[in-house]
């Protein structure tokens, strides 16, 4: 199960709780254990050894805990290079504003390559940060034609 699916079943639950009174329990129960699993985490990361946690980072799962706990160890600018290297096309970076979540980006290449979807998925799991994408195309390189062009046909 992905973050998301789990976050969204977490949500799902508390909103069932809505307005039976219960809804506080809810919400201070899953504050209460996302504390205490921080805490553990928080103890474990710096146990792992360098080589294994740099894979570790790679495993959707784990490095969607690590950001929910603050714990990863990559800045954001690290984390959208591992995104942006997980996608099948080169895509440069332009820049990102922390202060509005944006992220400027340019694909490197013309031709096929993935869709922007794909690009918001690969950031979605490593880079939450980002809330706004930005994703220029490539420009469009002349077509120089090897001989002169044929002179147009009379009417």
């Amino acid at each position: 199960m992905t973050a998301e699916q789990t976050g969204l079943r977490i949500q799902q639950a508390l909103d069932a709780l809505a307005g039976s009174g219960a809804e506080q329990a809810g919400e201070q129960l899953v504050r209460d254990l996302m504390e205490f699993y921080g805490e553990g985490l928080a103890r474990l990361v710096p146990a792992l050894p360098p080589p294994a946690l740099e894979r570790m980072l790679d495993d959707p799962a784990v490095a969607g805990l690590l950001l929910l706990h603050d714990l990863h160890p990559e800045d954001v600018t690290a984390r959208i290079g591992r995104a942006l290297a997980d996608l099948p096309e080169r895509i440069e970076v332009l820049g990102f504003d922390p202060a509005t979540g944006a992220l400027r980006l340019r694909r490197t290449a013309t031709g096929c390559g993935c869709g922007e979807q794909e690009v918001e998925a690969a950031l979605a799991r490593h880079v939450p940060e980002v809330t706004a994408l930005d994703l220029e195309r490539a420009p469009q390189l002349l077509q120089i034609g090897s001989r002169p062009p044929q002179p147009a046909e009379a009417r």
